[in-house]
């Protein structure tokens, strides 16, 4: 069974030396959800006979008087958090010990779960709901030679005419890329007519939480005449590196700007050891960087079945309320170039 350790003295070296371990579940990542969030982190230590078999990590948040469990929950940010078990000890037995923390203990109403690490049968006999997160990563053990090969052949083009083009790419350290990125950002996103889920405060948090780990990349694309064009943020611990945000201005796009960008953390995190490299969620274009498709069960339950029907309503209501937004803010900048 799970029990609940004091997040503050949690011994942080323990739990980063588990192999499974990812920059999602890491003690900076985890205070910056909890600041854009208004969340308790939750760490429990599951144990069997006095031995420790693993941890969960995740938070609780209050929506409409409910209490939700998230690990994570949508609008973090985060795409995984979950598990750190040993060797041998199984997510099916995690999941079947986290149903009676979530509900018994912590008096929760709503519990989701992506790790990913988990395989649909790891939950199947529980009467969790599941949903499928469909995603793309890359091995990048190969020999950089080799990765370069894997990639289609418009990848690597777009990579060299980039250079040919005189983009070049830079490592950025300073508080002022959350401005940038979150400019390029809303262009991306009024592209098509809607506008970004999160405000540039969230970006600031996130650099200023969890780059001084070193675990954050954040790069750069300058044109020959030195204006940024385009930013991409990088996370990465241990084997895995997750593209967590890309933007750019279309109007540089003949340039093919963020190609490099991805292209130039494939080596660097590689220099560091990392193997894997996932580029979050949907879209066939990330197939140009010789990636694979991937599944992950993204899980959820709740106390009563009127909880989470009403979850989904929300959602889509976030939703519809954020076209509309888009439609206004597409309206507004019409009127102001007239």
């Amino acid at each position: 069974m799970f029990h609940r350790l004091d997040f503050a003295s949690m011994d942080e070296k323990e739990l980063d030396a588990f192999p499974d371990r990812i920059i999602f579940q890491t003690r900076p990542w985890i205070h910056f959800i909890a600041r854009t969030q208004n969340a308790e982190p939750v760490i429990a230590a599951l144990r069997e006979d006095n031995e420790t078999l693993g941890y969960f990590t995740g938070l609780i948040v209050k929506k409409f008087g409910f209490r939700i469990l998230g690990s994570p929950f949508p609008g973090w940010s985060t795409p995984y958090i979950g598990f750190n078990l040993k060797p041998g000890v199984s997510r099916r037995t995690a999941m079947e010990a986290l149903t009676d923390f979530a509900f018994d203990d912590l008096k929760c109403h709503h519990l989701e779960l992506m790790d990913r690490r988990m395989v649909p049968e790891d939950c199947a006999h529980l009467g969790f709901e599941r949903l499928m997160f469909d995603s793309f990563e890359v091995d990048v053990s190969l020999a950089e030679d080799q990765i370069w090969k894997n990639m289609r052949h418009d990848g690597r083009q777009c990579i060299r005419r980039a250079a040919k083009c005189g983009v070049q790419v830079e490592e950025a350290s300073d508080l002022s890329f959350a401005d940038e990125h979150y400019a390029q950002l809303k262009h991306v996103f009024a592209v098509k007519n809607s506008v970004p889920p999160f405000g540039v405060e969230r970006i600031r948090q996130l650099i200023e939480l969890a780059h001084p780990s070193g675990n954050l990349l954040m790069l750069r694309a300058r044109n020959k005449e030195g204006i940024c064009i385009a930013t991409s943020i990088f996370a990465a611990m241990n084997q895995i590196m997750f593209h967590w945000g890309a933007a750019s201005w279309r109007h540089y796009s003949q340039v093919r700007p963020n190609e490099p960008l991805v292209w130039y953390a494939i080596k660097y995190w590689k220099e560091r050891g990392i193997s894997t490299f996932e580029l979050i969620g949907r879209g066939d274009y990330k197939l140009k960087f010789g990636s694979r498709p991937i599944v992950i069960p993204w899980v959820r339950m709740s106390r009563n079945p009127t909880i989470s029907l009403f979850r989904t309503a929300a959602q889509k209501a976030f939703w519809t309320a954020q076209s509309a937004a888009g439609r206004v803010a597409h309206m507004a900048d019409r009127l102001r170039r007239r």
